[in-house]
């Protein structure tokens, strides 16, 4: 498997769970934004996004996509959650729920307040944005005042892809405002092994690569 990634962007979901489930992959490193820095990515995904996944010929581009093929391709690990389970349908909600609610709209506070020119930056946006993303985060408290994690009594690819919207959110200083139950989810996430070996392997192929080691959230788009 071949995973195209730039540090701490939304590739990190399929990278956390290759580490997770401790397959064999390909990791190629890209700057940020890799349109602007390698036209040639283009051929490879169109989008000119990360990341971009193959497994053979198969080939995806969607984060939380990924994330599910990957739990659903290698079910012994028990990252995903089985159609006759009694919460499948609350998996594939928070696993949804992780990048359409929670990462879209810090990817507007983002792009407003450090991929724009100095003229076009909008600082209602980046307000309006992370009152917006907090506001929904918060939904998940009361779950996580009763559960270690958000569903089937143990963690899944749901965590993946809600804990990288908690990442891009501590980037970007909104951690501070998040609720105790979230806060103390968000530490036994970032504990995780096979998140701190994904954190280690993108830091050592962009170092090997000649990639910038800073996060995508530092750069300009």
């Amino acid at each position: 498997m071949i995973l195209y990634h730039s540090i701490a962007a939304r590739s990190f979901r399929p990278l956390w769970m290759l580490e997770e489930l401790e397959l064999p992959y390909e990791l190629r490193m890209m700057a940020f934004p890799p349109r602007v820095h390698d036209k040639s990515y283009l051929d490879i995904n169109p989008c000119g996004t990360v990341p971009a996944f193959f497994d053979g010929d198969m080939r995806m581009t969607e984060s939380a996509a990924i994330c599910q093929y990957l739990a659903e391709r290698h079910p012994v690990a028990r990252l995903n959650v089985a159609l006759d389970e009694a919460d499948y349908g609350a998996w594939l909600n928070a696993l949804h729920f992780g990048e359409a609610t929670l990462t879209f709209p810090q990817t507007l506070v983002l792009r407003y307040s450090r991929f724009e020119s100095p003229e076009r930056l909008q600082p209602q946006v980046v307000e309006d944005y992370s009152r917006w993303f907090l506001s929904r985060l918060k939904t998940l408290t009361p779950r996580l005042e009763q559960n270690e994690f958000l569903c089937a009594g143990r963690f899944t690819a749901a965590d993946v892809s809600v804990g990288y919207a908690l990442l891009l959110a501590e980037q970007l200083g909104l951690h501070t405002s998040f609720t105790p139950a979230v806060a103390a989810y968000w530490q036994r996430l970032r504990q995780r092994p096979a998140f701190l070996r994904a954190q280690a392997a993108e830091r050592a192929a962009a170092s090997a690569q000649g990639v910038p080691l800073r996060p995508a959230t530092e750069l300009p788009g």
